[in-house]
């Protein structure tokens, strides 16, 4: 298993660290605290008028409050900031960072302007694979990240309703300006997925069944969203992190503990005709187990646990997977009984 130098590695997570400052820095008004279902959320409360607004901020964390009681000074600094993205973007360039190609990376900046990731969505999938790179310090070989033209994003259908605050200019706008066109339905107000005709991306809305699997509505995206089982696991809480385009981006990704076991529980659900995406999905799911039995063991092992806590269906289907990695099952193993 290959590493990027320490060097790199820490370049990237100062560069998360500026791109999160500056989250923060944009305050309109006064940092305002609300909870909703036992949960505490942070939103952005001004006054236009005569009228109050309020724009979400991010779920309570110490980081975050310790972020927004320097709201001022980091607002102050934002200038300072820009420069130095520029200049640990070029540096992980030069350390053979993988690059993102402009038709990728200004949709995904377009996206996280309007508020797509602010307001929960997650990106999946093979991009969100790349994206640990800096993460955990890999350096990837070109088969683990082949096939990386569709961009697949996911968020809880109930966090999304209860945000109460929108994407500006919606999802479906920021695509349209792309020339993404939704792909046919009924009801084009019903469209889950975005197809661009010139390179053929696709991009997907994915949010978690509770239930049967079929379409719900993404209140804060105003999109619709194919529900599936399983990724209610994947998806919760969620990390940041950079999309190394311009002086970088900051999206979120699943924690990657958990997408390398939800990889192998979704290589098993693959239709027979998808063999090479199956292959795909045990190889992402392998590469990430090796580096994190290495570098964090213990969230490895519980992100296991929890799966297999979640009952028969997911255990079979874990072992299903497994049988056909012994050296993988070997691993693994070894941090169940450590």
């Amino acid at each position: 298993m290959e590493r990027h130098s320490p060097i790199a590695h820490a370049a990237y997570h100062d560069l998360l660290r500026l791109l999160k400052d500056d989250a923060a820095s944009g305050l309109r008004g006064t940092p305002t605290s609300l909870t909703r279902n036992g949960r505490v959320y942070w939103y952005d409360s001004y006054r236009i008028g005569s009228s109050v607004q309020k724009t979400y901020i991010g779920e309570d964390s110490e980081e975050l409050r310790a972020r927004l009681e320097q709201a001022q000074a980091l607002k102050e600094q934002a200038s300072a900031r820009r420069a130095a993205r520029s200049r640990l973007v070029r540096l992980l360039r030069a350390e053979g960072f993988l690059g993102i190609d402009q038709g990728t990376g200004g949709l995904l900046n377009a996206l996280a302007q309007a508020g797509t990731f602010r307001l929960g969505g997650t990106i999946v999938g093979t991009h969100a694979f790349r994206l640990y790179e800096g993460e955990l310090g890999l350096r990837y070989a070109f088969d683990d990240t082949a096939q990386t033209g569709d961009i697949d994003i996911a968020s809880f259908e109930r966090l999304s309703l209860a945000l109460e605050d929108r994407a500006d200019p919606p999802v479906g706008e920021v695509l349209a300006g792309f020339r993404f066109a939704p792909m046919p339905a009924l009801d084009n107000r019903q469209a889950w997925r975005w197809t661009q005709s010139k390179s053929g991306t696709l991009v997907e809305f994915l949010t978690p069944a509770f239930g049967e699997e079929g379409l719900r509505p993404l209140a804060a995206l105003d999109v619709r969203a194919q529900a599936l089982h399983y990724l209610n696991y994947l998806i919760a809480e969620p990390i940041h992190a950079v999309a190394l385009y311009r002086s970088g981006v900051l999206v979120q990704v699943p924690r990657p503990e958990r997408f390398a076991i939800h990889k192998l529980i979704v290589s098993t659900r693959r239709p027979a005709g998808d063999r090479l995406k199956s292959e795909k999905d045990r190889r992402q799911a392998e590469v990430l187990c090796r580096a994190l039995a290495e570098d964090r063991p213990d969230e490895l092992a519980d992100a296991l646990e929890e799966a297999r806590s979640r009952g028969p269906q997911w255990t079979r289907r874990l072992d299903m997977a497994l049988d056909r990695m012994p050296a993988l099952r070997a691993l693994l193993k070894g941090l169940e009984t450590g």
